[in-house]
């Protein structure tokens, strides 16, 4: 179907509503709605918090009594289902609107069409497709979850022009400039869930919180710990919402560890070590959309082999650390250019004198 630009205008600010809750509404996904009446924008909103009104409530109380035979624009089909909220699909038949501009089918189960079908069952007029891939790409955790059962996992390296993530003593702060830091703390804002290994808990003991960065939600820490070698005093263990996945430890440190209110899985693999690719199922299972990994070189290695990783976040300094300094990914030694994983570049800015690439990885996608 041929858009009009003033169609794609309209559904281009409801993405730019959505975006406001892009740090908040965990678990749920990020939507935004505009309704438009006589060519004038006459309400807009967006879903800000799981269990809190839905973008087309926010909006339709913004239009007020004046919105019969208006025209909606919604990032994401609207639900038909009782959950925390009354279904949107009902309050917009109720509220006499004429037509609905869908932006992406909702990948939930639960509504998968059937919001759609509400609609035009009840004689509205539905579009849907306008701008779904930006819509998708506002929401890729939750549409990976739904449709694979596991988070859209982000791995994040920050290192030197020559691939270096710490000198040879172990020394790595800081390699990247404080405007990339700030960058980091955005995507950690977004993320339902932090993901690290025991080794950079006991090199570097970071909090793995927020921080310049205005939010009212924490991510989850999720620490991958074979032996269960945890401190009972680390900093990622402090303020509570923390995951430790092991492989096998004794009963009394499990114990004391559950004391603290940190949650523990037992998912050993036939090596002895983690299950990854079991983690990031029970994180599934859990709600958590967006993963994103800040680790050493040993687990994103291990994560880019299982080939669960859906995006890198690769920060580069004007930097040069060195023969012996630590690399950024522990991989097998290839000996064919074919052997070799093949990324593909999303896209390239500066921050300060650093660079950051996002891409992903062509053979996954």
């Amino acid at each position: 179907m041929q858009w009009t630009t003033q169609e794609i205008q309209w559904m281009a600010l409801a993405l730019r509503q959505a975006e406001r809750g892009l740090y908040t509404t965990s678990p749920n996904p990020h939507v935004g709605c505009v309704i438009v009446k006589d060519g004038k924008l006459i309400g807009e909103g967006a879903h800000l918090k799981a269990g809190e009104p839905h973008a087309e409530v926010h909006a339709l109380r913004q239009a007020g009594t004046d919105v019969k035979g208006a025209t909606a624009y919604v990032t994401l089909e609207p639900c038909s289902h009782y959950g925390r909220t009354p279904p949107c699909a009902h309050a917009l038949v109720e509220a006499g609107i004429r037509r609905v501009y869908v932006a992406m089918q909702d990948p939930n189960p639960l509504v998968a069409g059937q919001g759609i079908a509400y609609l035009q069952d009840h004689g509205i007029e539905v579009h849907a497709g306008l701008l779904e891939a930006q819509a998708q790409a506002l929401n890729p955790g939750f549409v990976l979850r739904m449709a694979q059962q596991r988070p859209y996992v982000r791995l994040k390296v920050a290192a030197s022009l020559d691939g270096k993530t710490a000198l040879a003593n172990g020394v790595s702060q800081w390699i990247t400039s404080p405007a990339s830091r700030r960058d980091v703390h955005h995507w950690r804002a977004r993320s339902c869930a932090m993901l690290t290994g025991i080794g950079t808990i006991l090199h570097d003991n970071p909090s793995l919180t927020v921080r310049d960065v205005d939010t009212s939600r924490q991510p989850v820490r999720v620490i991958v710990d074979s032996q269960l070698r945890i401190p009972l005093n680390a900093k990622v263990l402090e303020q509570g919402h923390a995951i430790i996945a092991f492989a096998q430890a004794p009963e009394d440190k499990i114990a004391r560890l559950q004391a603290l209110g940190v949650q523990t899985l037992a998912l050993p693999d036939a090596a002895g070590q983690v299950d990854i690719a079991g983690l990031l199922q029970q994180l599934a299972q859990q709600q958590l959309n967006e993963i994103l990994v800040e680790a050493g070189a040993g687990l994103n290695g291990a994560l880019l082999q299982t080939g669960l990783v859906d995006e890198l976040l690769l920060y580069y300094a004007p930097k040069l650390m060195g023969t012996t300094g630590t690399g950024m990914f522990t991989l097998p030694a290839f000996t064919e250019m074919s052997q070799s994983m093949d990324l593909d570049l999303k896209d390239v800015r500066q921050f300060g004198q650093d660079i950051r690439i996002q891409a992903t990885l062509r053979s996954s996608h």
